[in-house]
């Protein structure tokens, strides 16, 4: 199926479906869990349009390749473009806030990672960005304070705030927009916080996004 952008009423969006840019440890909690360094620049990277797929009622991951991880995110989608943006400008780009999910083939970045090499192998596979519907920006009330959380199989394992990111939303866009140009239709994905670890098939998750919750299975590739 082909993936299209679409507010959280499951109406299309007129957006077309561009790249996804990802943000690196811009939680604390989630850097101590990894062992990474705190750097003052936001780590960046990104997926393909491919890697996009909705979040519900299910989703695939792969199977034959190690442990694939939940990264639960905030996702932006911009609805014009950025150059070079300050902060205020990126504010106004903004179209609307999801949750999302960037898998991680966990074993496979723990062997790129020791090489030097790239994540791509272990981040940008098809299927790697599940997500959600898209809130409005106007009926958010805050972007620095959205709870957002999920469980498996019934049980809590990520929970955090938006307002404990290291960068901001505004922030983490108006630096993105430095290196290279945000388009209408790209998605920004904001980091994960603590709790990151191994999906399996016929897991059952519950995902919550400020007042908005989701139910949705996983299956096999």
């Amino acid at each position: 199926m082909t993936y299209q952008h679409l507010d959280i009423d499951g109406k299309p969006i007129d957006l077309p479906v561009g790249k996804v840019v990802c943000l690196g440890g811009n939680y604390a909690d989630h850097i101590e869990e990894m062992s990474s360094l705190v750097t003052e620049e936001a780590v960046i990277f990104m997926k393909p349009t491919t890697a996009l797929v909705p979040l519900t009622p299910s989703f695939s991951i792969p199977t034959e390749q190690g442990d694939c991880h939940n990264e639960t995110e905030v996702a932006v989608l911009i609805k014009s473009s950025l150059t070079q943006a300050d902060e205020h400008h990126c504010l106004s780009a903004i179209w609307g806030l999801a949750i999302a999910q960037d898998l991680t083939l966990r074993t496979v970045q723990k062997r790129l990672k020791s090489q030097g090499r790239p994540w791509e192998r272990a981040k940008a596979f098809d299927g790697s960005c599940p997500i959600s519907g898209f809130v409005p920006v106007s009926a958010i009330a805050n972007l620095q304070d959205i709870d957002f959380s999920l469980a498996v199989n019934g049980r809590a394992r990520q929970q955090s705030n938006t307002k404990l990111m290291e960068h901001s939303i505004a922030m983490a866009l108006a630096e993105i927009s430095q290196q290279f140009t945000l388009l209408p239709g790209d998605i920004v994905l904001t980091g994960t916080p603590a709790g990151v670890a191994n999906l399996n098939v016929n897991d059952q998750l519950n995902l919550k996004f400020d007042r908005y919750e989701f139910e949705t299975r996983i299956l096999g590739s």
